[in-house]
């Protein structure tokens, strides 16, 4: 039986991409069934991070306003369908995340109305949502950042990762997920790190280093 996962992502980041990618072909194999939810990096690291990198950080804001108004529509199969077009274009093609034309062209692509966008940048109360949602997470798993999974449909214990280059094959992806709910379950477990050996292969990632 599909487990319930809610899986927590902010779209500016390219290896939260690259997981929700995994997360993806796992609901796709019958291991996962996924609901998302919002993280805002930009909150989180408000006034502690380098003026660069909190500029990149606040163009997600849009696009997670959008997503408000997107799930109130759609539910989270049309969360997981914009996402997945906005990360393709901002990821894989090197598009803007903050630009009108980026978000209008992933709800099109994610069979959605662009008139969504509109709605949800008028409306303020999509930025409260956004930050009431991101806090929420914060104070009951003390989350950190991008990807966390949080079992039992958001209800469960949440691990941070896992944080991943690429897209393993299929083996490989059902491998992990079993590994990473085995520790996100084990109350006795709370850290296991190593250096990042390679940076995922998207555009976004190139650019961002030309």
């Amino acid at each position: 039986m599909a487990e319930p996962v809610c899986f927590y992502f902010d779209p500016i980041c390219p290896w939260c991409y690259q997981s929700a990618r995994w997360a993806r072909r796992l609901a796709e194999l019958g291991e996962v069934e996924l609901s998302w939810g919002l993280f805002s990096l930009e909150m989180q690291n408000a006034g502690t991070e380098p003026e660069e990198m909190a500029r990149a950080h606040a163009r997600s804001a849009s696009a997670l306003r959008t997503v408000v108004v997107v799930r109130d529509h759609g539910g989270a199969a049309a969360v997981g369908a914009f996402y997945a077009a906005l990360g393709r274009r901002v990821h894989e093609q090197g598009q803007d995340l903050d630009a009108v034309e980026t978000l209008e062209a992933s709800l099109v692509d994610a069979g959605l109305d662009v008139a969504l966008l509109e709605q949800a940048t008028s409306d303020p109360s999509t930025l409260e949502r956004v930050g009431d949602e991101h806090r929420a997470l914060c104070e009951r798993t003390r989350s950190f950042g991008v990807p966390t999974i949080v079992l039992d449909g958001g209800d469960g214990p949440a691990i941070f990762g896992p944080v991943i280059s690429e897209v393993p094959d299929d083996a490989d992806a059902v491998e992990l997920w079993h590994h990473v709910r085995w520790l996100a379950r084990y109350g006795n477990f709370s850290e296991l790190k190593r250096d990042r050996s390679s940076a995922p292969d998207l555009e976004s990632v190139r650019r961002a280093h030309r």
